[in-house]
């Protein structure tokens, strides 16, 4: 059995000795027979949860024991699913004919494989509660979505169901042909005369990411993507509402961390982030018909501007590292500081090392290095540095600076960039790994630890 001496290291320190005979004397053999395999793992998983359940309905199990009798099953599914999750994969897409994002890939494939990742149900339940509070069952869905990414194949048609255009955008884009404007909740985007405006604006958390801007920015985004008007794009934030900001824009405050704190942002928030609206600023729209990277079948791309105003923290940063130009406040500065919270922040390990080098990158993400714009690293990653008053002016200068020259070359040129960087293979294998490793931060003591002892003290503060 290859994976005997791993199964019982891994388990050696978890307490499931509550459980019956039959579940804790459980041995994770892969047989090569799917049907055969499924039935013998499901059937365990079904158990474990049932005796779970009870346990916790008569009150006689510990928060430690329910996170050990979690990890138990999740180590058996990763056994499961380092042989079977292509197999899975196929099946749920009709042999990679169907398109699906990985929202509804997660609840499908209990269709598949029954007890294999938690029901609609069982998210909902957690949701509710304190991240603190939560048992951490997403996990699953990370480990998951980590072995459909580390096949080749698949893992790339489920990087190009991410990018496809969202429902929601493909219906509002009649509207905005027409209007030159939709409002998403969360996000706007906006066409002027030269160049679609897309702007986050969630002004009561200084323009903070959370699952009111998710779907709303990845839409705007895939409006100012799919708009006949302009080739050329353009993000920014919002003014925001707090007092020591007043009247001031902020491209991005990162994650809300209070939501994060209160158990507001669900896991799969951070992937569908990084492979929906983040990527697709890099990448654009794909051809539905072809596959991702088609010399003969480029994507549906633009040119994407920033205008950094105040700081971009964490998400905000992350974003910069995806812009073909950067127009910055002199006095803006980057944060990337999610290991200090006992995150990763998003893709810029990947992206970070390309603007500032290695040992500057390792300084901003396991340090918490801030950067200035007008800085000697602040100006590897800035185009151009200027007065914050001028934003407006700069921009529309600088949009027909780049209109005058032609977007044709521009385009092709940012496509053969971003194909020397940052491949979609490197970027799926990287996904793979970032599924896998952020489930187990986002619900790790640490991440908790740190949000009470830095975030809701920098809070009180305030």
């Amino acid at each position: 059995m290859i994976y005997e001496d791993y199964f019982k290291k891994e388990i050696n320190n978890l307490n499931f000795n509550f459980l019956s005979e039959e579940l804790k004397d459980f041995i994770p053999i892969i047989s090569g027979n799917f049907l055969q395999d499924k039935v013998l793992f499901s059937n365990f998983w079904r158990k474990v949860n049932q005796e779970k359940i009870l346990f916790k309905e008569r009150k006689i199990i510990d928060k430690k024991s329910i996170h050990d009798v979690n990890e138990f099953c999740c180590i058996t599914k990763k056994i499961f699913l380092n042989t079977y999750s292509s197999y899975i994969y196929r099946k749920i897409t009709n042999d990679l004919k169907k398109n699906i994002r990985l929202e509804s890939l997660c609840f499908e494939a209990n269709n598949i494989v029954p007890s294999l990742l938690p029901t609609p149900q069982d998210i909902l339940s957690e949701n509710k509660l304190f991240l603190k509070e939560k048992e951490g069952l997403e996990i699953q869905q990370g480990i998951f979505l980590s072995a459909i990414l580390q096949n080749e194949e698949e893992g790339i048609h489920l990087c190009k169901s991410m990018l496809l255009p969202l429902d929601i955008a493909e219906e509002k884009i009649e509207e905005f042909e027409t209007n030159g404007k939709v409002d998403f909740n969360g996000a706007i985007v906006e066409s002027f005369n030269d160049y679609d405006l897309v702007t986050l604006n969630n002004p009561d958390f200084l323009n903070a990411e959370d699952n009111r801007t998710l779907l709303s920015l990845e839409a705007a985004i895939d409006i100012a993507i799919s708009s006949k008007k302009n080739n050329i794009c353009v993000l920014r934030g919002s003014k925001v509402s707090h007092p020591k900001y007043k009247n001031k824009n902020i491209f991005g405050a990162g994650i809300n961390l209070t939501h994060l704190y209160e158990g507001k942002i669900p896991f799969l928030w951070y992937i569908t982030r990084d492979m929906g609206a983040v990527s697709k600023v890099l990448r654009g729209h794909p051809n539905k018909n072809f596959s991702l990277e088609n010399s003969l079948f480029p994507h549906k791309n633009k040119i994407w501007f920033a205008g950094l105003e105040t700081f971009a923290i964490g998400g905000g940063c992350q974003y910069l590292l995806v812009m073909d130009h950067i127009i910055a406040d002199k006095n803006s500065y980057m944060t990337l500081p999610a290991r200090k919270e006992g995150i990763i922040p998003g893709a810029a390990n990947l992206r970070l090392w390309r603007f500032v080098g290695n040992r500057m990158a390792r300084q901003a993400i396991q340090h918490g290095l801030k950067i200035e714009s007008n800085s000697i690293n602040g100006k590897k990653i800035c185009d151009e540095l200027i007065n914050i008053e001028d934003m407006d002016k700069v921009i529309d200068k600088r949009v027909k600076d780049f209109k005058n020259s032609g977007l044709v070359g521009a385009s092709y040129n940012k496509r053969a960039l971003v194909l020397g960087e940052e491949s979609i293979n490197q970027f799926r294998a990287y996904m793979s790994v970032y599924c896998h490793d952020q489930a187990y931060c986002h619900f790790s003591k640490d991440l908790i630890n740190n949000l009470e002892k830095y975030w809701h003290k920098a809070k009180d503060k305030n």
